[in-house]
């Protein structure tokens, strides 16, 4: 099992939430059960697209022990628990390590810049108090500062539990790098990309999966070019690498992608909130007809 562990296709799944901000938790478990009947290899709540920086705490917390209760083993959650500070971090751990997380991913210290010996510490001190493995979380656009390939590769030989890297920079010659550095000292270390339409290149470059938000709603297409690569049909891998990237325009329809993912997820036939948490605001009416017609265009639905 231990080599599965934050390999292969992996949602970014989204946090359903009522108009009020409250977990919704009926559209929690419709998306839920949509995905673990998917082929997707394991689930990543509160990161990016679950809104964990617009989420109280208390809504984390829930959303955590709601969803981890609700999957129960059916597949690998991995929780996002990102803060600022260390013990922020730690708490948000020990609340998914008792509620049965598989693992943890984890963003870089935010808002004030850090030196790499307190970015190393940091993930030293996590490691301490869990004993679940920990996949580091590379956003520099929303971060501020790059977790770069050789930081990453100290921090991997520093840390033996830190496992991976999703590595969510629009470059990938940063996710070669990343591959080709911190895999020379721990093969075992898993690069995953953290934009869609970078999977296929990064399997090509011995990378290890992605962390894909339009498999919330179609997760047929990346998981497909996950089992297409592995069983060497490069020809279906490309075609629905191509047809993933004509997919992706869906992300315009909001700023963050949050919103025009939910109604993608709606329009796809799953019952859900498309409510999204301040500041964040609704996908306008024009929009989702354009996501409606990426998706019908498609044949998503």
């Amino acid at each position: 099992m231990q080599e599965m562990i934050f390999r292969g296709v992996m949602p970014p799944v989204l946090t359903i939430v009522d108009e009020q901000g409250r977990l919704n938790r009926q559209g929690m478990a419709n998306l839920l059960d949509k995905l673990v009947a998917s082929a997707v290899d394991g689930l990543v709540i509160l990161g990016s697209a679950g809104e964990f920086a617009n989420a109280p705490k208390e809504l984390r917390l829930e959303a955590a022990e709601f969803i981890l209760d609700h999957v129960k083993g059916r597949k690998p959650v991995y929780v996002g628990v990102a803060a600022p500070g260390t013990a922020d971090v730690i708490e948000y751990a020990l609340h998914a390590q008792t509620h049965g997380a598989s693992g943890l991913l984890i963003v870089n210290p935010y808002y004030a810049r850090m030196s790499e010996d307190a970015i190393v510490n940091h993930y030293k001190l996590i490691a301490e108090k869990t004993n679940l493995p920990i996949m580091l979380y590379n956003f520099p656009a929303v971060s501020g500062q790059d977790l770069s390939p050789e930081l990453v590769k100290r921090i991997a030989l520093a840390v033996p539990s830190v496992i991976g890297v999703k590595d969510t920079v629009d470059c990938i010659s940063h996710i070669r790098e990343m591959i080709e550095c911190v895999k020379s000292v721990r093969p075992d270390f898993r690069v995953i990309a953290g934009y869609d339409e970078y999977l296929f290149s990064a399997l090509m470059l011995d990378g290890d999966g992605c962390i894909p938000a339009t498999a919330n709603f179609a997760p047929e297409i990346t998981c497909g070019i996950w089992r297409a690569y592995h069983e060497g049909n490069y020809d279906l891998a490309i075609e629905l690498h191509q047809k993933l990237c004509r997919i992706l325009p869906v992300y315009r329809y909001s700023t963050p992608l949050h919103s025009a993912v939910k109604e993608a997820v709606l329009l796809t036939g799953t019952d859900i909130s498309t409510a999204v948490l301040a500041p964040c605001i609704a996908t306008s009416a024009d929009g989702i007809a354009a996501i409606k017609r990426i998706l019908q265009e498609n044949d998503i639905i």
